[in-house]
């Protein structure tokens, strides 16, 4: 089953949901992390706190990116066999290059400090996305393609 609906620019966005028997093929990855029964976010030194993600580079799979940028901007490590492929959706932009974010949850093993988390400026917890303040929260976090994996997350009994 495809949604399709318009994002805040006005583009036309195609979200469908996925299971772990699917490949994922996007260019980019969003990682929806669950620590100790909390969500796992990141604070982008400019957008915001937001959830870890970014562009898979050449040569690597969406699993490997998955992984690259979660332990990036939070120092995560992943639980074996702790990651779920829950959806995919494409931005069809008007101005632009299209792209695809392939979209996993994730049940982190460990959560070790860093001296360095790259554009972040590491992990933020918080128990409910409407824990986080307002003018704290980036524009994605606003993102309906966003929310509803997050809700999906929570229909699929990843997080309460």
């Amino acid at each position: 089953m495809c949604v399709k609906f318009k994002d805040r620019e006005n583009d036309d966005v195609f979200l469908s949901f996925k299971d772990d028997n699917a490949v994922p093929n996007g260019d980019h990855v969003l990682v929806i992390p669950v620590y100790h029964n909390q969500l796992l976010f990141t604070k982008h030194k400019i957008r915001g706190v937001e959830f870890p993600g970014g562009k898979r580079e050449k040569g690597e799979s969406s699993e490997a990116a998955c992984e690259r940028e979660l332990f990036e901007e939070t120092g995560a490590l992943i639980k074996t066999k702790e990651k779920h492929y829950i959806a995919q959706y494409r931005v069809a932009r008007q101005n632009g290059k299209p792209f695809t974010k392939d979209v996993f949850m994730v049940d982190v093993d460990k959560l070790p400090i860093q001296e360095d988390y790259l554009e972040t400026e590491g992990p933020r917890l918080f128990d409910r996305l409407s824990d986080i303040p307002e003018l704290d929260k980036s524009y994605l976090l606003k993102d309906a393609a966003i929310l509803q994996c997050l809700e999906r997350v929570i229909e699929l009994g990843f997080y309460q």
